[in-house]
């Protein structure tokens, strides 16, 4: 993770961070500790990203990943990618 993405947290919080292994175990963990992610970090924790940023998978944290499709409804601005490790799928914002 980006260390820019944990500004703002103390050494104990950074490691918690960098245990977690998924989206849920990085929301659990905010929640708990209650501090905010920022929409970055949310997007980083996610696997979602845009712009220079690398796509990162949130269950197996390997970096490369398909596009599959363009999201629809509620998905809308988002595209479905697929990683090409362990193939688990979830939408990232463009």
């Amino acid at each position: 993770m980006k260390e820019e993405l944990l500004k703002g947290l103390n050494e104990e919080q950074i490691a918690k961070v960098k245990a977690c292994k998924s989206q849920e175990e990085m929301l659990a963990l905010a929640k708990e500790e209650g501090f905010e992610l920022t929409d970055e970090q949310l997007e980083a924790v996610s696997g979602g990203s845009c712009g220079d940023s690398v796509l990162v998978c949130s269950q197996c944290r390997y970096d490369l990943v398909t596009m599959l499709e363009h999201g629809t409804g509620d998905h809308e601005g988002y595209k479905l990618v697929e990683c090409n490790r362990c193939h688990h799928r979830w939408y990232a914002k463009f």
